[in-house]
């Protein structure tokens, strides 16, 4: 659903500065988060906190309910210190003016051009910027480096492209048993937004215009993408659970050991692994001929319009920028570091997988449109229907249909 904040979004955005105050002291910042991101939230802040004499302090809402609670807070005039938010929020946030114009701030950082460009657009707005990266995902393919020794595959050479892909995943398929080839989210808006578009951008094609005001689903690098998906899942290769797939029951699947190959989050390498009796392997997931690309999601961060205390938040963020709590707080948590520049660290670099992932931040997409969510990611968006159609009914049909209800979403 759409955040909408009426008047309030007006008063907002001529806030200017926001109601900076003149602290005598050390001051306490408040920083809202969703559920998602409430460990990495709260690992900054503990590191944060120890070193500075102004203290940040975190509070996470469940992800369902974190958009109303920022939208009570907005009407309110009463917008935390900072926020974080999906980062396909942000454009929407930031036209709103929810958050302050850092431009000027963030420019002047001496590492200003090495942090995560996509996540930089998706906080623009008017060619101002208002929010900076807070956490990092990406899409990649997870394989089963046991299932391909079994396959007879080797496991030090995955896919390169999305068609050795499927073929990989028809080998393993016969393996038989409990085994299947592959595994999507085919009804789950955000999952096949993560998971497919990278296969689009990576064959040189586009699912929307700059501004995200038009859809260009109906391409035919996302038509052959498709073409290659319902083929794996017509002939029983994908299983068959992937057609309800939404999103809850994804990481159970891939965990399963069943799985041999499939695009998945960068996160849960650590996640899966951790359990498993089972070695994962990883690589970028490309097109049907080669590219390769990834959704860069994750949240952004931003100084709440209504601030009195925007001069200890901004010091807070530019902070979260830097090599200490980049290094020392993400890479050692096992995070994706926010910068181009630190993807090989002390850290990721006794993994040659975790500085893959790392690498494809500089190589990486995040749509930008203001209506992203009610376009794509809600249950009732014109989104669900296209992918639906196109996976596992009329393709061709799916797909000029959808462009045009997609397009109509966007423009609201």
């Amino acid at each position: 659903m759409k955040l909408w904040i009426g008047g309030a979004a007006a008063v907002l955005l001529v806030a200017g500065c926001g109601g900076q105050a003149v602290a005598d002291g050390p001051v306490t910042v408040t920083l809202w988060t969703r559920a998602a991101t409430e460990t990495v939230s709260k690992a900054y802040a503990e590191a944060y906190n120890a070193t500075h004499e102004d203290t940040v302090e975190v509070t996470a809402y469940p992800n369902e309910e974190y958009p109303a609670k920022l939208a009570s807070a907005a009407g309110a005039r009463a917008l935390p210190d900072l926020f974080a938010a999906d980062v396909v929020f942000a454009p929407q946030y930031a036209a709103q003016g929810l958050w302050l114009d850092i431009t000027d701030r963030f420019t002047a950082l001496p590492v200003a051009d090495k942090v995560s460009p996509a996540h930089v657009r998706n906080g623009t707005w008017e060619g101002r910027t208002y929010a900076v990266p807070h956490t990092i995902d990406m899409s990649v393919l997870l394989y089963n480096k046991d299932l391909y020794t079994r396959a007879g595959l080797d496991p030090a050479t995955p896919p390169t492209t999305l068609k050795e892909f499927a073929d990989h995943a028809r080998t393993i398929d016969k393996l038989g048993g409990d085994v299947n080839g592959t595994y999507f989210g085919g009804n789950c808006g955000g999952c096949t937004v993560f998971t497919l578009w990278p296969s689009v951008w990576a064959a040189g094609g586009d699912v929307m215009n700059d501004d995200g005001t038009a859809s260009g689903i109906d391409g035919p690098e996302m038509a052959e993408v498709f073409a290659i998906y319902r083929a794996l899942f017509e002939e029983g290769v994908a299983a068959p659970a992937s057609k309800d797939e939404a999103g809850p029951t994804w990481l159970g699947a891939l965990q399963s050991g069943n799985i041999g190959i499939a695009p998945a989050p960068s996160v849960w390498l650590g996640i899966i692994e951790e359990k498993a009796g089972f070695t994962l392997g990883v690589a970028p997931i490309s097109g049907p001929g080669g590219g390769e690309s990834t959704f860069v999601g994750g949240d952004a961060i931003g100084v709440g319009a209504t601030s009195k205390h925007a001069d200890a938040a901004w010091d807070f963020l530019s902070w979260t920028l830097g090599d200490e709590a980049q290094v020392e707080v993400i890479a050692k948590g096992k995070g994706v570091p926010v910068r181009t520049d630190l993807a090989a660290n002390k850290y990721s670099s006794a993994d040659p997988r975790v500085v893959a992932i790392n690498s494809l931040l500089a190589k990486g997409r995040t749509p930008y449109a203001k209506n992203f969510n009610a376009t794509y990611n809600d249950p009732q968006s014109p989104w669900i229907a296209t992918f639906r159609g196109a996976l596992f009914g009329d393709a061709n049909t799916a797909l000029a249909e959808g462009a045009s209800a997609l397009t109509a979403s966007l423009a609201k």
